[in-house]
């Protein structure tokens, strides 16, 4: 079995991870995976050595005939991303936007893509207007920017789209009665792997794992985690008062940490254990504990608050589990994956297989929960573990409780066009 096939077959459980951008590590080239190993290659058989033959063999007896085993059907190719060139009068409510309010993201972006062929002349020009009010920025990308809606070559022109912020959480620097759940940093046992190395075609797969004996194996399980056998004394950045709300930051990615003197830390994504994200809302729906429509962030909560017994099991349910970093700084968007400050209701996550980082992108979609039309100028500026496939994004809502409530009812169908720079090569599948 090959690379990809194999690395597409373990991970397709994937469904959520959090944000933001992390470090790779080349390692060797050890395959692990979601917490799941590659299978193992067996030396090839010795032959047996030739028996000497005094008269010939009988006749083996006849065997009736077996039915024949069916091959196992290949495995279904990735969506890729389908671009196709619009006329900006084909972009539903592009006229009703206030793309201005776009324009500090897209500058924000450009301290990036300034340095990238394509991107260097626009970035340019945009460095020069400070601030595009009324209808200069819309103007501007009008001139200099070609529309291309954006489709799934599995699903078509159709997809989904949720919502992600920074939570605030309480803590304190040392461990108390009170405070007594740890933000661990990234463990120094922890391998990251670029499967790069070995097949180019999977840039951009970091796979994780830790040594054992002679062995590369699976990174250590959230329950695994939780029950302290990692070994993870003195990863502790800070220790928060709530084990619900430290399980939902991680499935954020960055939030702000207030402690008990007052002042206000941030810690942002670092790592993650390779396991693959399970949905405990979907798990409390299977169960029949919660509808479709309550496994929301808040309806998720108010089950555990009223079955505190089943907390542990039902957080453990998801083996994955993220490690952070302290930044500097608590202003300002926490940093994405183009390792710019995130604008809140201007930034989005997407897959960056299929959508350039850094791109401005519009979408039509509609508020959370609601049938009201939502069209929004974004830029494409994070990622996100569930972020897969050419029309997916996550809208980032920004900080705060408020935040949190439009982006924990956020799952809503989307159409997307990306803006890309008139002499850009048109993407087949974005990189």
């Amino acid at each position: 079995m090959k690379g990809a096939v194999i690395l597409r077959s373990i991970m397709t459980d994937r469904t959520f991870d959090c944000h933001a951008g992390v470090t790779r590590v080349v390692l060797c080239a050890a395959l692990i995976v979601g917490g799941c190993a590659a299978p193992k290659v067996e030396p090839p058989a010795k032959p047996a050595p030739a028996a000497e033959v005094t008269k010939p063999p009988a006749p083996a007896p006849a065997k009736p005939p077996t039915a024949a085993v069916p091959a196992k059907p290949p495995a279904a190719p990735a969506p890729t991303a389908i671009y196709r060139a619009v006329s900006w009068a084909e972009l539903p409510g592009w006229r009703a936007d206030n793309v201005a309010d776009a324009w500090p993201a897209f500058l924000a972006s450009c301290t990036v893509l300034a340095g990238r062929e394509h991107w260097r002349d626009v970035c340019t020009s945009a460095s020069h207007i400070a601030t595009a009010g009324g209808e200069r920025a819309r103007a501007f990308f009008e001139q200099r920017f070609t529309p291309y809606e954006i489709s799934s070559s599995e699903s078509g022109e159709e997809g989904l789209i949720t919502g992600y912020y920074e939570p605030l959480l309480h803590g304190s620097r040392t461990p108390t009665a009170r405070f007594r759940f740890p933000v661990y940093a990234v463990p120094d046992d922890l391998l990251v792997i670029d499967m790069a190395e070995l097949y180019p075609q999977l840039k951009g797969m970091r796979l994780r794992g830790r040594i054992d004996g002679r062995k590369v194996v699976p990174y250590y399980d959230r329950a695994a985690i939780e029950n302290g056998h990692a070994p993870l004394r003195g990863k502790e950045l800070v220790w928060v008062d709530d084990a619900l709300d430290l399980f939902f930051l991680q499935i954020q990615g960055s939030g702000r940490v207030r402690l008990a003197n007052g002042e206000t830390i941030r810690v942002g994504y670092a790592d993650q254990n390779g396991h693959p994200y399970r949905s405990i809302g979907r798990l409390l729906v299977e169960r029949g504990e919660l509808t479709l429509e309550e496994a929301s962030m808040q309806g998720i909560k108010a089950w555990v608050r009223k079955n505190p017994a089943g907390a542990a099991a039902l957080l453990n349910a998801n083996p994955s589990y993220v490690f952070f970093r302290e930044l500097q700084g608590a202003a300002g968007g926490p940093i994405g994956a183009l390792g710019v400050p995130l604008t809140p209701e201007r930034s989005i996550a997407v897959d960056r297989a299929h959508v350039p980082l850094g791109a401005p992108v519009f979408v039509s979609t509609t508020w959370p929960n609601s049938a009201k039309p939502l069209y929004r100028l974004m830029v494409a500026q994070d990622t996100g573990g569930a972020i897969r496939g050419p029309v997916r994004a996550d809208f980032f809502w920004g900080f705060g409780a408020a935040a949190g409530e439009q982006a924990g009812r956020m799952k809503q169908r989307l159409r997307a066009w990306v803006l890309l720079p008139r002499d850009h090569p048109v993407p087949g599948d974005a990189g």
